[in-house]
């Protein structure tokens, strides 16, 4: 992932291990993560069993925020595919109850929404 795309707002894909890694003390017993995307500062983690958002916050980055959002409450989603002068594609994420989307995030060209959308539906139509 590029620096311009990371500077703005633009998700790319992290390698299973490195988030095992850093993040192994947030799962749960039999949780694995599936799939995980890096803002410039902040992570989303999607395992087995939730939605894991990393909010780095500060200048420093020295706090951190983690919520959890179980696929159950997530009410709806969509995917935004990338066009000819939109060259990033956008997720939106409904938590029930709410009727903006609770969470947004843009992709860059290095991740197929497809793929984030099929592991999305795959949890939320259990």
């Amino acid at each position: 992932m590029g620096l311009f795309s990371a500077l703005m707002g633009n998700a790319g894909i992290v390698n299973n291990d490195q988030l095992n890694k850093d993040y192994h003390k947030l799962l749960t017993e039999g949780e694995i993560i599936e799939l995980g995307f890096k803002l410039l500062r902040d992570t989303f983690i999607f395992t087995s069993k939730r939605l894991i958002l990393v909010d780095v916050q500060g200048l420093t980055g020295s706090k951190t925020e983690f919520m959890s959002v179980s696929y159950k409450s997530i009410s709806r989603f969509s995917v935004e595919t990338s066009g000819t002068f939109d060259l990033d594609a956008e997720l939106k994420i409904w938590i029930s109850g709410e009727a903006l989307p609770s969470i947004r995030k843009r992709f860059n060209k290095s991740v197929n929404v497809f793929d984030v959308q099929n592991v999305l539906a795959f949890h939320v139509l259990k």
